[in-house]
């Protein structure tokens, strides 16, 4: 069962969409060819089999515009649905229905298209110890919706953004000096509550790091082999983290040499959107 976001984080960001596509005068295309008063039944269906994730977007964009509608849910976030699935019943005014549309259609099929790739995901490595999670290459002003469909996709979080966590990048070990006295500096910095996470881009920097005890190690682009040999040498003492040019048809072999976790930036660049229309 995925814990749903609150209404109050979602809002603000269907708002700020219906604002930009109502623009100044609101939506004219609706106001010239349907009456005031008229009523509409729709359904929001899935064109494509998927992984539904933003159901909630949908209520809350067709909500703003008619506070009176009814919107009845027929799935839930999480749920694989077929092509033809119906996802959720409206029954509103009119102009306010259609008004909404977009954005709801674009936020739902966004939401859904992460929440399907990371099930593709998920799926490619089961039966492995690894989880696959996300990064911080998320659309700007939607990260806390688009990580929340990697979780409905069955995938995790990395860290949200750059306050929660240490992430001690390939620029910042150049700019310390190295790996070493980086780690260094940021274990002395965290607080007891805060993880400390080195990349490393070869074998030869991997005892160097442990012997600063971090507590995640990522394997930036290394191959099967080496992530093989990196989980024997670290034998326990860190996270691994496998990441960099992650694909489909890469992601089981990483996920067999015995790595904990893999990061895919697709997840949330180039998920493509599921199809989902309204229809009356």
């Amino acid at each position: 069962m995925i814990e749903p976001l609150p209404d109050l984080l979602i809002e603000p960001v269907v708002r700020a969409a219906l604002a930009e596509d109502l623009g100044r005068a609101g939506d004219v295309t609706a106001m010239a060819c349907i009456e005031a008063d008229a009523r509409l039944s729709v359904a929001f269906v899935a064109r494509r089999e998927g992984v539904v994730a933003g159901l909630a977007c949908a209520r809350l964009a067709i909500l703003a515009l008619d506070p009176k509608a009814w919107f009845e849910l027929d799935a839930a976030d999480g749920d694989k649905v077929g092509p033809g699935a119906v996802l959720a019943h409206v029954e509103g005014n009119a102009r306010a229905i259609l008004s909404a549309e977009r954005t709801a259609l674009n936020l739902l099929g966004r939401l859904s298209g992460v929440a399907t790739l990371t099930r593709a995901y998920v799926d490619a490595v089961a039966g492995t110890k690894a989880r696959i999670v996300d990064t911080r290459k998320t659309t700007p002003g939607l990260r806390h919706l688009e990580k929340y469909a990697v979780r409905c996709g069955g995938g995790v979080n990395h860290r949200f953004g750059l306050d929660d966590a240490i992430l001690i990048k390939d620029n910042h070990i150049a700019a310390c000096g190295g790996v070493g006295e980086a780690v260094r500096r940021a274990r002395a910095f965290a607080g007891h509550l805060m993880k400390v996470e080195v990349e490393i881009d070869s074998l030869d920097q991997l005892e160097e790091a442990l012997s600063h005890r971090p507590d995640v190690v990522m394997l930036d682009n290394f191959g099967p082999e080496a992530l093989a040999e990196a989980v024997k040498r670290a034998a326990g003492r860190a996270v691994l983290e496998a990441s960099g040019g992650v694909n489909l048809q890469t992601v089981r072999a990483l996920a067999e040499t015995g790595v904990d976790v893999i990061s895919v930036g697709a997840l949330t660049h180039s998920a493509p959107v599921l199809d989902i229309g309204l229809d009356a």
